[in-house]
């Protein structure tokens, strides 16, 4: 019997391989066949979407980057994005360290009632949230486009957060009160520094959203000035046809950042998931 398994274990193991090669071909050919089209002409894409261009053209991938619109643009993003993951991530996790380790009256209620705001997105509430912050005198404005990406994203963060949090050893807690650590100290000297594969895991998944949002910078940015790569793509849509091949090399260069950040935090992303951030 040890032996017929010694057997199966290699043809097993080359069959799980063969079946995650399949599905990772699957998911890759998006990703091939828009960074080609960007070297192809309009009608080399029309005509052959996933071969190889037939006349490579460089020209395209060179006006997008030496254009001080596409940088301008990919600065906006770098401020909304960076800002909207700075702010999720500090008032996701100190909610959720109060939800883990402070007891108080009418706590599940609470944790529960922030957690629903999971269930509506963001589009459902997009006529009341336009007219909040044109209230507040936020159109036009980094934070216009910032806070609502923020309140949006903290309902899925405490809920990592808060089952990251509770794993950590109760006798730590216990021996740094002993030492004289209050809660505020304890948090950032003790809890944050153990908690970077969490927050790596966290801030992927706003920065996938916030670096993709579309809707929010069309609705409440006005001033060319503010405009994020994703409204950039507007200026490829003519009143007659689109230009594909532009719109997928413009989307190959404004994805790339995104792709070095999770390449750099995926170490840390597969270590907050395997330590209990998805956990029930």
């Amino acid at each position: 019997m040890a032996k017929q398994n010694s057997i199966q274990s290699p043809v097993t193991n080359l069959v799980r391989l063969a079946v995650l090669f399949f599905f990772s071909g699957i998911m890759l050919i998006p990703f091939w066949v828009t960074v080609i089209g960007g070297f192809k002409s309009l009608g080399d894409l029309r005509v052959n979407p996933f071969a190889l261009p037939t006349e490579w053209d460089f020209s395209i991938y060179g006006t997008i980057l030496t254009s001080a619109d596409t940088w301008k643009m990919m600065g906006n993003s770098v401020i909304v994005t960076g800002l909207s993951i700075l702010l999720v991530l500090l008032v996701a996790s100190m909610v959720a360290f109060t939800f883990s380790h402070i007891r108080f009256a009418g706590k599940k209620y609470l944790y529960n009632y922030l957690i629903a705001g999971m269930m509506f997105p963001a589009a459902t509430a997009i006529l009341p949230l336009f007219i909040k912050v044109r209230d507040l005198g936020l159109l036009d404005t980094y934070p216009g486009i910032i806070l609502p990406q923020v309140a949006f994203g903290l309902a899925m963060s405490m809920m990592f957060f808060r089952t990251f949090f509770e794993q950590l050893p109760q006798d730590l807690f216990e021996a740094a009160l002993v030492d004289g650590c209050g809660y505020t100290r304890f948090f950032f000297t003790i809890v944050l520094p153990l908690s970077t594969p969490i927050l790596a895991t966290v801030g992927v998944f706003i920065l996938v959203g916030s670096w993709n949002n579309y809707i929010m910078p069309l609705i409440f940015v006005n001033d060319t000035d503010l405009y994020t790569w994703p409204l950039g793509l507007m200026a490829y849509r003519g009143e007659y046809g689109v230009e594909w091949n532009k719109i997928l090399a413009y989307v190959t260069v404004t994805i790339f950042p995104a792709i070095m950040f999770f390449l750099f935090a995926q170490k840390y992303i597969v270590a907050g998931l395997s330590q209990g951030a998805v956990k029930g």
